[in-house]
């Protein structure tokens, strides 16, 4: 549950020092998604998707479009995840949704494009640009500037 909190709050402080990087500091340097284009069709070659990029420079494949309505910025969602590094090392994971139920708003810019884009039951899987990410802050075991890969399951979201 910790491990869970931490994450919420650091997605949060995380998009707040990326936004601020971009606006003040000289030393922090994001990369725009087409400076990654390469390294990310590399990856989704490699793994075999059928991606489609969104205009924002996002990849996604859509798995399981599930039913009824889909979640806004505004929403509360709640989910099942895993997050992994192009290199295919994991860094995170929840497979109980009951331990999220985040608002879709403060959570990474990648995901607030992304989620929206499936119905309650859907899955999709994300190949998130850093700046979509976490951009040029590192985050625990991530790096400054990595290109991040999501699978996520959208149990409910209010």
């Amino acid at each position: 549950m910790f491990k869970k909190v931490v994450l919420f709050l650091s997605l949060v402080i995380a998009v707040a020092a990326s936004w601020q990087c971009n606006k003040s500091s000289s030393a922090c340097t994001p990369v725009a998604p087409q400076a990654e284009e390469t390294a990310i069709l590399q990856y989704i070659s490699s793994a075999n998707m059928t991606a489609v990029k969104d205009e924002s420079g996002l990849y996604y494949e859509i798995q399981q479009e599930g039913s009824g309505g889909a979640p806004n910025l505004n929403s509360q969602i709640f989910i099942k995840y895993s997050g992994t590094m192009t290199n295919g090392t994991q860094f995170d994971s929840q497979n109980d949704p009951t331990k999220t139920g985040w608002a879709l708003r403060t959570l990474i810019p990648g995901w607030q494009i992304a989620i929206p884009k499936i119905k309650k039951g859907g899955k999709i899987k994300m190949v998130v640009p850093s700046a979509l990410a976490y951009g040029c802050t590192a985050y625990g075991n991530i790096p400054a500037n990595s290109i991040l890969v999501f699978d996520v399951e959208l149990v409910d979201f209010y």
